[in-house]
């Protein structure tokens, strides 16, 4: 009992206030974070919230030892000079940077959920390190959001009065051998806690606790997002890679129900040229054409020429996007390349040989171009639009008229589009794919229009009807071209984005997008209404048939077009979990298992029918599913994308 006399009691307890001062403004930072975007992430009910915040408190946890590791180590070090004033104010100091900078992560999501729908990971460096105006981008949010920076500078002011209320008294240890051990065994002790906190617990056989674990404790698989912290997922995604072959399935059944490669048999003698619309936070909510089924409540358009052209066009009101962040809609639409929890395009496996509509139309002779009015390299498009193969790329540079840069990302989209119009068809047949950029956060148009396009009921609808302007003078000019009448033009969103209509705040709507296939040439027969169940990864193989391309195409989309009709697997991802509709079902995949299973019809995912429903399709279907992410990670790994 001797050496209990040298415990460290009022500097222990101190450490186990300050730490615990942690998990208390983690929950609040929860609660702010549901209070912002409680029109995304339901909760019915007090206590539904609390059983929430609860099973956050492990995420909380190894959120917080992350962060503290450094801090509590120090704390308990033996080193006598501990409670001296120096000291504890290197601990202050120490403590407040490392959780001030963690803090901020979830203030950010306050704003960013709305925009991405997931927490916050290490995939924002991917898109950081392509960006030159990241810094001005923040200082504007900030400018837009001054609440989120109120909230935390009062939160972090009560943090420090709250941490000082404790005070460590400087005593010198009495006795240096009590002192020592018993700081050893705290330490080792400490330690084990520590461990066990950062896995989730202290069981050997079971992995550490990740991102996915969060939906085990929920009825919604969106309530997850409340789950989690930012903290967590920022750096549970650090160095991370998710990419490994795994076994479900033989290739046999691959080949029966994944049907990685088909086989379209179309004659085409004056191949047609393609333009594809990739327009930038295109949701299916903004734009009426998609929605006249919907029976949305005072609904509003903010696309009218768009609706227009969809009413000469083919159109599919019920497709989905299959990734989250504009990369991975290029990947998505260009390739056919879903983006699942680790995105493809930010993978080591990106850089390698991949049939595309790219490639399909370089076989063919086409002339391969790609428009995008940001500063070249942004976003990751040139890099990833050479390793496709696209023969000429026509950036800011190119354009070169600065006075028409927006001052954030690009190119206004109105000029911008005049100069693609005039720029191709110098040579024919050819494909161009323009990028549009001005319905990007934050959501301005140039000054000219101020006042002439509605304000509408969210900051997207503004820039989202200027875009749609846009389009409207861009197909002016263009019918004017030689090539315009033998060209398919091709319209779709890369992701989605603001939400203000019910309908759209529904899980599987975060990804629904509109898919438009226009032509002035009746030969191609693209006009009507389409409810099939349609993705971005049907847009490469659609394409590839309707110019005649009749050796295999490598996709997991199908020919939205062709009387040969493959089943059809819609894939995306929410950060976490993988998620396939395939027949009457969706199906939820956390990498190793299916975790859920709902009903097509069911988009909120709301009543998991995994343990209710067990029939010949539901077990095909999870058998398919399994088989998909085989064939996926097979082919991106051993580099079989061509």
């Amino acid at each position: 009992m001797k050496f209990l006399k040298g415990f460290r009691k009022q500097e222990v307890l101190a450490l186990v206030y300050r730490i615990f001062l942690a998990y208390v403004f983690y929950q609040i930072a929860r609660l702010l974070f549901w209070y912002f975007n409680k029109d995304l992430i339901k909760v019915d009910s007090i206590s539904e919230y609390i059983k929430l915040a609860f099973h956050g408190t492990a995420f909380d946890t190894t959120a917080i030892l992350y962060v503290n590791a450094l801090f509590i180590l120090l704390s308990l070090l033996p080193l006598v000079i501990n409670t001296k004033k120096v000291f504890q104010k290197i601990l202050f100091w120490l403590y407040f940077i490392t959780n001030g900078i963690a803090y901020a992560m979830n203030f950010g999501d306050f704003i960013y959920y709305k925009f991405s729908q997931a927490r916050l990971t290490s995939a924002v460096f991917q898109v950081a390190e392509h960006e030159s105006n990241v810094s001005k981008t923040l200082m504007i949010s900030i400018g837009e959001h001054p609440f989120v920076l109120i909230w935390y500078v009062v939160l972090m002011i009560l943090w420090v009065f709250l941490y000082k209320r404790v005070k460590v008294d400087d005593v010198k240890p009495l006795k240096l051998l009590p002192y020592f051990i018993t700081s050893i065994l705290t330490l080792c002790i400490t330690a084990v806690l520590v461990v066990g906190g950062i896995r989730g617990d202290f069981k050997h056989s079971t992995r550490p606790i990740n991102m996915v674990d969060a939906t085990r404790f929920v009825t919604n698989p969106l309530q997850g997002n409340m789950v989690l912290n930012s903290t967590f997922s920022f750096f549970r995604t650090l160095n991370t890679n998710n990419f490994k072959e795994v076994h479900f399935v033989d290739e046999k059944f691959i080949e029966e129900n994944v049907q990685p490669y088909k086989v379209y048999d179309r004659k085409v003698e004056n191949r047609p040229n393609i333009v594809i619309f990739i327009v930038e936070s295109f949701g299916r909510e903004y734009s009426g054409a998609f929605n006249k089924d919907k029976n949305i409540k005072d609904y509003v358009s903010y696309t009218p020429f768009m609706d227009s052209l969809a009413n000469q066009s083919l159109i599919f009101p019920n497709t989905f996007a299959n990734g989250r962040q504009s990369i991975h809609g290029m990947s998505s639409v260009l390739a056919g390349i879903p983006s699942l929890t680790d995105a493809f395009t930010g993978s080591p496996y990106s850089n390698q040989k991949i049939q595309s509509i790219v490639s399909v139309c370089n076989d063919l002779g086409y002339d391969t171009s790609f428009y995008h009015g940001a500063p070249n390299g942004s976003m990751g498009f040139l890099g990833f639009g050479n390793i496709l193969g696209f023969k000429h790329y026509f950036g800011k540079t190119e354009y070169n008229h600065d006075e028409d840069f927006d001052g954030m990302w690009a190119i206004w989209d109105e000029p911008f589009l005049q100069y693609f119009a005039k720029n191709v068809g110098k040579k024919q047949p050819f494909m161009a794919t323009v990028f549009t950029a001005s319905s990007h956060h934050p959501f301005k148009i140039p000054e000219k229009y101020n006042g002439k396009f509605r304000k509408g009921k969210i900051e997207i609808h503004e820039p989202m009807q200027y875009t749609d302007y846009a389009i409207k003078q861009y197909f002016e000019t263009a019918k004017k071209q030689p090539w315009y009448n033998n060209t398919i033009f091709v319209f779709t969103g890369d992701h989605t984005n603001q939400v203000y209509y019910p309908e759209y705040e529904r899980a599987m709507n975060r990804y629904a997008v509109p898919l438009v296939f226009y032509s002035p040439n009746p030969a191609y027969q693209l006009k009507g209404v389409s409810q099939e169940i349609a993705q971005q990864a049907d847009i490469y193989p659609t394409l590839a048939d309707l110019i005649g391309y009749n050796k295999p195409i490598r996709s997991w989309g199908r020919s939205l077009v062709s009387d040969k009709k493959y089943p059809f697997i819609v894939v995306n991802s929410d950060g976490s979990t993988d998620q396939f509709m395939i027949g009457n079902y969706i199906y939820r995949f956390d990498g190793k298992e299916i975790i859920g299973v709902y009903a097509q019809s069911d988009l909120s995912l709301e009543k998991n029918l995994m343990n209710e429903v067990k029939n010949p399709e539901v077990e095909q279907g999870k058998k398919t599913a399994k088989a998909w992410y085989q064939d996926y990670m097979d082919r991106v790994i051993n580099r079989k994308l061509y």
